[in-house]
């Protein structure tokens, strides 16, 4: 069955603007030969919007008519719209396919990006009501507060708040086996490449808090000047890497980077500085997005199952809207530690 991820990538555009081409909104303009190109895929591919399906068939009968009505909003709280996040494609892949098996309409897909757009709020609150929404990480305070109220049922994807259902990993915990694995491979000298949430606090993101406690736990010496807060960019965390590796006498024999993408952007850098990985410079990431297997060297990281967060938030939120579910549960997937040869 094709997807609106299906689409994204034939066109090369993001999700969302996928999402608002087909659902004919006008919240924010999309250029007339975008358009094009999304239409003409949607012809090719095959695509059909889960209003269209609402009669899926799934093991060979019609999906129970009791979630026929259900539509489902989405937000993913990740700024950069100009492509599709590799990590954040793979939750909305997870959650598309399963409310497509429930026979529930996937109403929009917006981003952090999105919501700068007043018209896009008033719609999400106002003109566009659905029967639940699935928040892919946080959102401001004030909005998340509007949401809560104007739509019943909420699940949070990597959400804090103990009073909805939530999925997560324990980002903590991955970050130090992450900097475990660089300790037993003999490092000492570690930093770290990441960004902060939306408080802007680099001590209350989880994977930094984890980098931290694995250095305290192997009685390493923490130096500040090499936690780099990349705010999350790929061209930051590049730079920021070639400043840091212009010191001979004082570089890190290892870096621990918070997400692939910000990993792949510093394997760049090491290589630009003619350092040699893991040789001169060792690295791993978390999330094992697909690139990270065809980096020059593939990159050691730790892998999240990132199909599977999507497809339990879908799951968790039809059994909330039918009552299946009576109290606010919090569910943890595993996550796998994958070596390579970055390490």
């Amino acid at each position: 069955m094709t997807t609106l991820k299906d689409v994204a990538q034939h066109v090369g555009v993001s999700i969302s603007t996928v999402s608002r081409v087909v659902n004919n909104e006008a919240t924010r303009s999309v250029n007339s030969e975008t358009r094009r190109k999304i239409w003409d895929a949607v012809k090719e591919l095959g695509y059909q919007s889960n209003k269209g399906n609402r009669h899926a068939v799934k093991g060979g009968q019609h999906t129970p008519t009791s979630t026929e009505a259900v539509r489902i909003g989405c937000i993913v709280a990740v700024t950069q719209n100009k492509y599709n996040h590799p990590y954040f494609s793979g939750i909305l892949e997870g959650i598309e396919k399963s409310l497509l098996n429930y026979g529930c309409e996937l109403s929009y897909v917006y981003t952090g990006d999105d919501l700068r757009n007043p018209g896009v709020i008033n719609r999400i609150l106002h003109d566009h009501p659905v029967d639940g929404i699935i928040l892919v990480e946080g959102l401001d305070p004030s909005l998340y507060k509007m949401i809560r109220k104007s739509i019943s049922h909420v699940i949070g994807v990597d959400v804090s708040d103990p009073g909805i259902a939530r999925v997560t990993y324990d980002r903590v915990e991955a970050a130090k086996v992450a900097v475990k694995h660089l300790v037993e491979k003999g490092h000492k000298r570690i930093a770290f490449i990441g960004g902060s949430g939306l408080s802007q606090d680099m001590e209350r993101e989880k994977r930094y808090r984890g980098y931290r406690e694995a250095l305290r736990e192997a009685d390493i010496m923490y130096r500040p000047e090499w936690a780099l807060n990349s705010h999350w960019e790929v061209e930051e965390s590049y730079q920021l890497t070639k400043q840091l590796l212009k010191n001979e006498e004082e570089r890190p024999s290892a870096i621990f980077a918070a997400s692939d993408m910000m990993a792949i952007a510093a394997m760049r850098a090491v290589n630009e500085c003619g350092l040699r990985i893991p040789d001169d410079v060792a690295i791993v990431g978390i999330d094992n997005i697909e690139f990270s297997s065809y980096s020059s060297p593939p990159l050691s990281t730790i892998h999240i199952p990132k199909l599977e967060i999507g497809q339990i938030a879908a799951k968790l939120l039809v059994d909330y809207i039918h009552n299946k579910m009576p109290i606010p549960v919090k569910i943890t997937v595993p996550f796998e530690f994958i070596a390579r040869q970055s390490t």
